[in-house]
């Protein structure tokens, strides 16, 4: 693993990554929204350590209907308010309803990335994380040039040793830890 200083940008993934994905559905309120173990501490060391914390999520869910857009705020909002009472942060939200697989903002594909380094122009690629779980997620870290972590959290039949997976860790937390040391 790079030296990771405070120049450093981390893009997590969402469902599976921080919250506990819904088996063939979509999280469609607050209330099915559930934090993974260990989230809320793993957030707090990440504040310290990266610049920019950056989430990045496919919601078609929203595109397709099943999922209110002011549902899907809230639990972003609620869900930062909670990262931040523990001491953590989320810097952006970026997120991608779009249905098409095409879609530039659609991961793998790396528009969300390139938006947020629009918005933040001091993240530099080279030096940045993604944290996901899935090969999708892998790719998306790829497309941006940025270096990758797997979490097995929902999929723990990939192949690790897929070329787009630089680490893996079994968790957040894991990931969290594997950085204090």
């Amino acid at each position: 693993m790079p030296e990771i200083d405070q120049s450093w940008t981390l893009f997590l993934d969402r469902d599976g990554v921080i919250n506990h994905e819904k088996h063939l559905d979509y999280i469609h309120s607050w209330d099915e929204f559930s934090f993974y173990d260990g989230v809320l501490e793993s957030m707090k060391i990440f504040a310290t350590r990266f610049n920019r914390i950056i989430v990045v999520t496919n919601q078609k869910g929203v595109g397709k209907g099943l999922t209110k857009l002011e549902n899907l705020h809230l639990i972003h909002q609620n869900m930062k308010s909670e990262i931040q009472s523990h001491g953590g942060r989320i810097d952006a939200i970026y997120f991608c309803s779009d249905l098409d697989d095409n879609s530039p903002n659609r991961k793998p594909n790396p528009g969300m990335g390139l938006q947020a380094k629009h918005d933040f122009p001091e993240i530099n690629l080279d030096c940045s994380i993604m944290v996901g779980n899935t090969l999708s997620d892998m790719g998306f870290g790829r497309n941006l040039g940025a270096y990758t972590v797997f979490l097995p959290t929902t999929r723990p039949d990939v192949d690790l040793q897929d070329q787009r997976i630089d680490w893996v860790a079994s968790s957040l937390k894991d990931f969290a830890q594997l950085l204090e040391r």
